[in-house]
């Protein structure tokens, strides 16, 4: 009974696997069959087919042959260029693409509708030629492309054609053509054997571009030196005098290294060559680039400082130092876009990951941020300017330079104090640079036995020098006999000064003293001293 058991139980769990298995190979078959529609369904129109990739990149180049240069991009999109360095390869794709459109023009008349319009199967081969294939092959994505080994052997079976005539109807549109491609069927045979690593007429091309460089730097920089000496010379400003000669001279760095690029592109060099090359040429553009924007920013915040220097306002000597640099961070910015975007670097990835980590950056930076607004708060409000006299958190001084993180105080005692920026935002500032009018507050002690008269007149004396001194407000001061005290008799002295700065007010107070003991020895009035009568 067990065996019986034990038999009718293997029996069912055969059949049940059985079963089982065939239920998942028909479920395993039908999710490969929806995987494969969504592939297709996700295939554009225009690569689902080898029919659809030539009609595609015939279009796309004829397009561009009528003056219609986006269309490159529609035509690049037929080639496979996975094994091409995403450093060089929209160059590269250009390039490419009009040398498949010469092999074609240069082997038959394509008839589109006798190339097959499948969505899957084998690669269509167009032709075989000694130096490799012309090739529509369907990719793992279900995109059917002009393969790699097409791609790859492109230049050596343009060579190999180059001297082949056109289809008919296909002279008139070799002047569309690229130069450079035009110039490379024209090289003769011998110049395009390769002696090491180049082609021979790469090799000089690459002689001929480094010293057509190097001769146009030293032009425009000899030219830019003779420019900024002669404007130097005859500028009657003092801060123009001290500008160096060589402040432009990265403009002929930039000029150097823009026809080494131009040239680099042209030549059609090999992949490893030209990623190294053109890498090594955008870099330095790139940099000279950058480099000629801040010594142009230099020539901006020598021309804003004479500005302000000539204005009363204070608010522009503030910001003059603002400007420069902020000026330097948004060339700095935009230099990075500019060597991310010819290097082809994905910037898009790079500004997601930045996104991500904003949060984590902006409470990292949040001393930095209260900073930049408390400089904000400083120049909106206007809560003091460059050069004004101001006390806060104890820090007394002259303002030496406002800047984005900082404030720098110049102490009477010639010591320099860095208050930060956000400070300000809820620090009480006594700006006693904003002043226009600066206070004397004190009591004459005179004798007790000066006459009245005699006090009259001293009184009326001192209302008269406030009348006549220049720098002395005349609609409100106060000169009276003020008070009996202990050992004098006290008249109040309250006077006020009109005077932009310090040095103008101690110098004013000074005469205006020394005229008050002038008018008291005149007068016969003698000043009281603490005494006491035993």
């Amino acid at each position: 009974m067990v065996a019986k058991r034990i038999a009718f139980e293997v029996v069912v769990f055969i059949l049940f696997f059985v079963l089982f298995s065939n239920s998942w190979a028909e479920t395993a078959a039908q999710d490969a069959t929806k995987e494969a529609e969504v592939i297709q369904e996700s295939v554009p129109e225009s690569l689902k087919s080898p029919r659809a990739t030539m009609e595609t990149f015939l279009q796309a180049m004829s397009e561009i042959k009528g003056g219609a240069s986006d269309r490159i991009d529609a035509a690049t999109s037929t080639l496979d260029l996975s094994d091409i360095n995403t450093l060089v390869r929209k160059e590269r794709a250009k390039d490419l693409a009009w040398m498949l459109l010469e092999v074609l023009d240069r082997t038959q008349v394509v008839n589109i509708k006798k190339i097959p319009a499948r969505t899957e199967g084998n690669p269509y081969l167009f032709k075989t030629y000694k130096n490799g294939e012309i090739k529509i092959s369907r990719n793992e994505a279900g995109y059917w492309l002009f393969d790699r080994a097409t791609v790859d052997k492109l230049p050596l079976i343009m060579d190999e054609v180059s001297e082949t005539r056109r289809v008919e109807g296909k002279d008139a549109e070799a002047s569309s053509v690229p130069w450079h491609i035009r110039l490379r069927q024209k090289i003769p045979a011998t110049l395009k054997e390769s002696t090491f690593l180049l082609q021979n007429w790469q090799w000089i091309g690459l002689f001929l571009m480094i010293l057509i460089g190097v001769v146009l730097d030293k032009i425009v920089a000899f030219f830019l030196r003779s420019f900024v000496r002669r404007w130097r010379d005859n500028s009657r400003h003092k801060e123009f005098k001290e500008i160096s000669d060589h402040i432009l001279r990265p403009l002929g760095l930039m000029v150097m290294a823009i026809v080494w690029w131009i040239s680099i592109n042209l030549m059609g060099l090999p992949e490893g060559a030209m990623l190294i090359l053109l890498v090594a040429v955008k870099f330095l553009a790139s940099i000279s680039g950058v480099w000629a924007a801040y010594r142009l920013v230099d020539l901006v915040s020598a021309f804003l400082h004479k500005r302000a220097q000539m204005t009363k306002n204070k608010l522009d000597d503030a910001l003059v130092p603002l400007i420069p640099r902020t000026l330097k961070i948004f060339v700095t910015v935009i230099g990075f876009v500019f060597i991310a975007d010819n290097l082809n670097i994905d910037i898009s990835s790079l500004l997601a990951g930045l996104g991500l980590g904003g949060l984590a950056f902006a409470l990292a930076a949040k001393d930095m941020v209260q900073n930049l607004f408390g400089s904000v708060t400083v120049l909106m409000d206007r809560t003091f300017s460059v050069g004004d006299w101001i006390i806060v958190d104890g820090a007394e001084g002259s303002v030496e330079r406002i800047g984005f993180r900082s404030t720098r105080i110049r102490t009477f005692y010639n010591s320099l104090v860095t208050v930060p920026n956000s400070k300000f935002i809820t620090a009480t500032v006594d700006n006693m640079g904003e002043r226009r009018y600066r206070r004397l507050s004190c009591k004459l002690s005179i004798t007790y036995n000066t006459p009245p008269d005699r006090i009259e007149a001293f009184c009326e004396g001192i209302r008269e020098l406030v009348r006549q001194h220049p720098y002395m407000r005349k609609d409100y001061y106060q000169v009276y006999l003020n008070e009996f005290a202990a050992s004098s008799l006290d008249v109040l002295l309250y006077v006020f000064w009109e005077t932009p700065e310090w040095n103008t007010e101690l110098r004013e107070r000074h005469r205006f003293m020394l005229d008050i003991l002038r008018l008291a020895q005149r007068l016969d009035v003698e000043f009281a001293f603490p005494t006491q009568t035993i």
